[in-house]
This record gives structure tokens, sequence and C-alpha cells, in this order.
């Protein structure tokens, strides 16, 4: 699979022939000031939750993609009343398959609320398994225990965890993480972005590899295959 890094945590992994966008925050971001939203091409867009950093590109790249946009429901809802008609509701604990596999959405330690203040519903990350291979993202999470139940339900071939501490796990914690789910190749996503999330990347990339585990740090435009 081809997964392309777009900053903070905006992601793309092509799939089963279909492109899967995640939390799209792109023009507000500075390091991400030579992507430019022309260029991207979407057929489902997945959100994880109602927060600025991840969802500011959100409407604008729904409607110039015509991407299904999958969230919770409260998520969706907001993405409605933009005028957005290609959305499919979710929450905590359930799963659908979709023309690319199944997704799962599983439990996140966080907050949530949509850019106008409304509310944002429950955190969520997501797991996506199919013919091909499986994956992990875990959306904006502390480390919990919950993530023991990842590969009870499938065995992801890569993880897309948060590294930059302070509003979610920090490096530390995401190694316990990966661990949890019984995954060695992680994509480390949510970090340098703001003066808060700024990390080592020597440091972290020492750590991971000290712990036996696969760290990918893509730049901000880069494609990598997993």
């Amino acid at each position: 699979m081809k997964l392309t890094y777009y900053g903070q945590s905006c992601f793309a992994v092509e799939v089963e022939g279909k492109n899967l966008l995640f939390d799209p925050f792109i023009t507000p971001n500075e390091l991400a000031k030579n992507i430019s939203l022309d260029s991207i091409k979407a057929d489902y867009l997945l959100v994880s939750h109602g927060h600025t950093d991840h969802i500011a590109d959100g409407v604008s790249l729904a409607k110039q993609t015509g991407a299904t946009v999958i969230g919770a429901f409260e998520v969706i809802n907001w993405f409605a009343g933009k005028g957005i008609d290609k959305v499919h509701p979710m929450n905590i604990g359930g799963q659908w398959l979709f023309d690319f596999g199944k997704v799962r959405c599983t439990n996140a330690i966080h907050s949530s609320a949509m850019p106008d203040g409304s509310y944002g519903g429950n955190p969520m990350g997501f797991l996506i398994i199919t013919n091909d291979k499986s994956f992990y993202y875990s959306g904006d999470t502390a480390l919990t225990l919950d993530l023991q139940l990842i590969p009870r339900w499938a065995k992801p071939d890569f993880a897309i965890l948060p590294l930059g501490d302070n509003f979610t796990m920090g490096y530390e914690d995401a190694i316990i993480a990966a661990e949890m789910i019984g995954c060695k190749n992680i994509v480390g996503v949510h970090f340098d972005t703001f003066g808060y999330i700024k990390i080592d990347h020597e440091k972290v990339k020492n750590a991971f590899k000290a712990a036996g585990l696969n760290l990918f740090l893509p730049a901000i435009g880069e494609s990598i295959e997993l």
C-alpha cells in the first residue's frame, strides 16, 4: 500500500484502487504550504473527530473530490449542514463493509468539538481491513488499554500513531501502544506542527529502534510503500 503524508494527521492511503484521505488539515498548516488541494484525490474522506487540525479542509475537499465522508454521527451531521450529501455516519464499536474493505471504528481517548463550537461526538480511530493488508489509525488518543482489542479484530500490517505529546500520547506511550496492537511498522503523525508538539526526530527514531520497531516519519508530500 502507498501512504502519502500531508502534515499533522492528514495522510492518504491507496487501498484496492481507492484513495482514502484521513483528517484533512492542509491549507492552515504553514509546514504544508507547498501542498495544493487541487492535487489531492479522494474517494473516501475519513474524519476521526471535529477539531480544526483534523477537519479544516474537509468540506472543500469533499466538494472538490466528491468523496464519501465517514465519521462519527455528529461529525457527519455537521458536514451535511455544509451541503455535503455523500456521507456515511458511524460510531465507536461499529463496522461497515465498503467497496475497498471493512472499516471498524475504535475508541480514542481525547475530546471533540466542531470548528463552530458545536458538539463533535466521541473521537475515534479506524481499523481498516482489506483483502490486501490491514492498518490501524488511532486518531488523537492517549495511551489506553483499549488498544489491546485491536489484534483481536485484525493484525495490522502498519499503524499510524500520534507522537507529539501534550494533546495526545507522546513517543514513549506510542511505543507501548505499538506493542499492545502487535504492530512493528509505525507511521508517526501529529508532531512538529505547533510548538507544543515538536519532537526530536533522532531521539524518537532511536527509541523506536531500541524497542525493535520500524518508525516512519515521512516528509510532508512524501509517499512511502508499506
